[in-house]
């Protein structure tokens, strides 16, 4: 384990999110540049969620009052700053950027869970890779996920929790521990297509049901079906 990283340290959700999204080998994401910054974006709603910063009123995100320490005190300035009522995709399109992506890599990379491998192609392009450097903080992740989904392994047992701490329509509570980061993770790792490749085998149904019941999920999934749209007009 690398000496700047701190065993117990919690990982932001943005952070988290990333480490998952992101091979392990090679240092590039799992998924297109597009879906990994609305995910990142969903992640920070996320993380200012459960923070208490922001919430849900109706169809629009608020700021609250509360003033707690974070790494996305940036972010947060920009929701309060922005004038008039932002619905949840409208914020993932305020939040989302590639210098946020990088910013929030390299936090990583400080910590020592990530390397910054930068290469230069003909002394004029440049790309920017973050393989793994300590596989201990993904692993307790996945450790955590598999608590919530009621499994052994990824790709395992397909008994879970649903979000949010609610429980099936039958009335009967899942298997699985109630863990509010880990479950905002499952519902943005589904609403990015990346539950599938993570956990191939467990239930996608639950998964899915964690990503609807849970609005940062919900606006991700909003917002790149909006760029799948605009994608598919200007293929025609």
């Amino acid at each position: 384990m690398d000496a700047n990283y701190q065993k117990g340290v919690e990982l932001s959700l943005p952070q988290a999110f990333l480490l998952l999204a992101t091979n392990d080998t090679d240092g590039e994401p799992e998924v297109e540049p597009a879906v990994l910054r609305a995910g990142v974006a969903g992640a920070t709603l996320a993380e200012l969620d459960l923070l208490g910063a922001i919430e849900l009123q109706g169809k629009h995100v608020v700021t609250t009052r509360a003033t707690p320490r974070t790494d996305f005190q940036h972010q947060l300035e920009i929701l309060r700053d922005r004038p008039g009522l932002h619905t949840p995709k409208k914020c993932i399109s305020m939040l989302e950027s590639r210098a946020e992506l990088h910013r929030v890599y390299d936090g990583m990379a400080a910590l020592g869970i990530v390397e910054h491998v930068g290469e230069r192609h003909l002394r004029l392009f440049r790309t920017t890779r973050y393989p793994e450097k300590d596989h201990g903080p993904e692993a307790a992740l996945l450790q955590q996920i598999k608590a919530v989904l009621g499994g052994d392994s990824p790709g395992g047992d397909s008994s879970g929790s649903d979000a949010a701490g609610t429980v099936p329509a039958d009335g009967a509570p899942y298997a699985g521990s109630f863990d509010p980061r880990a479950t905002a993770l499952v519902g943005l790792l589904y609403a990015t297509g990346l539950f599938g490749k993570i956990f191939p085998a467990a239930d996608q149904n639950r998964a899915r049901d964690m990503a609807r019941n849970y609005w940062p999920s919900r606006a991700v999934a909003d917002a790149l079906r909006m760029v799948r749209l605009a994608e598919a007009e200007a293929a025609t």
